[in-house]
C-alpha cells in the first residue's frame, strides 16, 4: 500500500472540515412518543422528523426500541443496536429511507387518489394487458 504524502494528508483533513460545516449532521435525535417520530436536530439549527413505520429496519419497532437511538460518525449516521439497524443522516434528509431495493419496493406501495382511479379503470378493462412475446 502506497504512503501518502503531507500534501494529501493535509488536503484530506480540510475536506473533512469543509464538510463539516457545509454537510448535515445530527447534533442528537430521539423517538418523540407523542408525535410518534424519529426527531433529528442538525448542527445548523435545522430540526427534522419522519415516521419510524417509512425507514428500513424500524417498521415494526416497539416504542422502547425506537428510543434507543444512537448517533455515530460525528453525526452523519444513526443507529438502533437492538434492531440492527443503521440510516445516514444525509440519506435520511433526502427522503432515502433504505436500501435502494427496499424504497423501490416502497415506491410501490404507494397510493394516492390517482393511483386508485387508474387501477378501478384499468380493472374495469379486464386488468393489465397481457404481455405479448416478441421474436
Amino acid at each position: 500500500m502506497a504512503k501518502l504524502t503531507e500534501t494529501e494528508i493535509d488536503t484530506a483533513l480540510e475536506r473533512g472540515r469543509a464538510a463539516s460545516v457545509t454537510e448535515p449532521r445530527a447534533a442528537s435525535v430521539r423517538y418523540d412518543r407523542t408525535l410518534g417520530r424519529i426527531v433529528i436536530d442538525l448542527t445548523n439549527g435545522c430540526t427534522f422528523s419522519f415516521p419510524p413505520r417509512l425507514a428500513q429496519g424500524l417498521e415494526a419497532a416497539t416504542e422502547d426500541q425506537l428510543a434507543q437511538v444512537e448517533i455515530l460518525g460525528a453525526g452523519y449516521g444513526l443507529h438502533w443496536e437492538a434492531l440492527n439497524a443503521d440510516l445516514s443522516v444525509p440519506g435520511v434528509l433526502t427522503g432515502l429511507l433504505g436500501t435502494q431495493a427496499y424504497m423501490a419496493r416502497r415506491a410501490g406501495q404507494a397510493t394516492s387518489p390517482a393511483k386508485a382511479a387508474a387501477a378501478r379503470a384499468n380493472g374495469a378493462r379486464g386488468g393489465r394487458p397481457r404481455t405479448v412475446a416478441r421474436g
